[in-house]
């Protein structure tokens, strides 16, 4: 079976890596080739992440090449996409698949139709509102990474819809590196795009130091928030050392707003917290609410009371925090991890080739 990958980014893109990439290895070991075919490269990320300005010359030359790679889809049995062909151009390149009667699978992680229905510009909201459900409608199966993602693709009339959450390999993540930390550390990842939703429980995180002994670790900080009053430690991130940095932690968290964007999140951060051992608190949103058991594998906290007194519960009791990551561990084994998922995906992708 051969199949072609139209994903966004390259290895260094989280959505790109953790949803498609980790995969590649097993799915070769079924006979499945795939011919990966990013539309942007680790610069376009770079940039992004430093606040650069757009290389536009290069996201031309980026679209050109992905134009080539469409006009050979006929030699492959499915096309794997990730969100949609062009982004920010009308679905053509999907309803000519479909037209052709070339089969393609669309994966979610992101709510990325609010980024064209939602968009303050009225000729966006016009042109590009209703892209996405074009897209969702007119493939042959829909894969998403949670329930907020599920709902929007079956309003948009999509014909299949399958759930497979972002996950671990359980292989990176071993449990004997577990150690005790001097002081009480919340830890949290993330990349500068991210990292102004830590202002939404600033106030708690600043009473709660006022309060005792702890510390911030924030591994792939953007700097997109003063934390001046606090002792943080600033860890660049990096796939060869992420999962020995989330071990340092003592909890991890992951604060969200309420709103359409976040809902569309897959909470891939509490799981790689959650697959070392470690306690998680989450606000309640999306597939947060999901992903953590209140009382059992961590906290969901809304107010800064609710944070303030969650994280002092998880500082005052390391029994606990030891009974909760050791929980979590077990759900990650369960539901979140590649050696679960890998199998489902295989099998959907060849439920719906020609």
């Amino acid at each position: 079976m051969k199949i072609l990958l139209l994903s966004r980014y390259s290895h260094l893109g989280a959505s790109s890596r953790v949803r498609f990439y980790q995969y590649l290895p097993y799915l070769k070991t079924q006979g499945i080739h795939v011919t990966v075919a990013n539309l942007v490269g680790n610069d376009y990320i770079e940039d992004l992440y430093a606040g650069r300005r757009k290389r536009f010359a290069a996201i031309i030359g980026a679209y050109i090449r992905r134009l080539g790679y469409l006009l050979k889809s006929n030699r492959y049995d499915l096309l794997w996409v990730e969100y949609e062909i062009l982004p920010w151009l009308p679905a053509w390149g999907e309803a000519l698949l479909y037209h052709l009667g070339i089969p393609y699978v669309v994966d979610y992680d992101d709510a990325v139709f609010h980024r064209y229905n939602m968009d303050s510009r009225a000729m966006v909201r016009v042109l590009l509102g209703s892209k996405i459900d074009a897209v969702m409608r007119h493939a042959e199966l829909v894969i998403v990474g949670n329930e907020y993602l599920g709902d929007c693709a079956r309003k948009a009339d999509a014909k299949r819809v399958e759930c497979i959450p972002s996950v671990i390999d359980l292989n990176r993540y071993n449990l004997t590196l577990q150690h005790k930390n001097p002081v009480f550390t919340i830890g949290w990842i993330g990349s500068p795009v991210t990292a102004k939703y830590l202002n939404l429980i600033k106030p708690a995180i600043i009473q709660f130091y006022k309060e005792g002994n702890s510390a911030l670790s924030l591994v792939g900080w953007g700097g997109h928030v003063e934390l001046d009053e606090l002792p943080v430690r600033i860890i660049p991130w990096s796939e060869k050392t992420e999962v020995a940095d989330i071990w340092d932690f003592d909890v991890g968290i992951m604060p969200l707003p309420d709103s359409p964007w976040e809902r569309g999140k897959c909470g891939y951060k509490l799981i790689q917290y959650m697959a070392c051992g470690k306690p998680v608190v989450a606000s309640p949103v999306g597939a947060n609410t999901e992903i953590v058991e209140h009382g059992v594998n961590g906290f969901l906290a809304e107010s800064a009371e609710e944070w303030l007194e969650a994280l002092t519960v998880l500082r005052d009791d390391p029994d606990l925090r030891k009974k909760m990551g050791t929980e979590g561990r077990r759900i990650v084994e369960r539901k979140y991890c590649l050696q679960v998922t890998a199998p489902l995906l295989v099998s959907l992708l060849m439920s719906v080739t020609r």
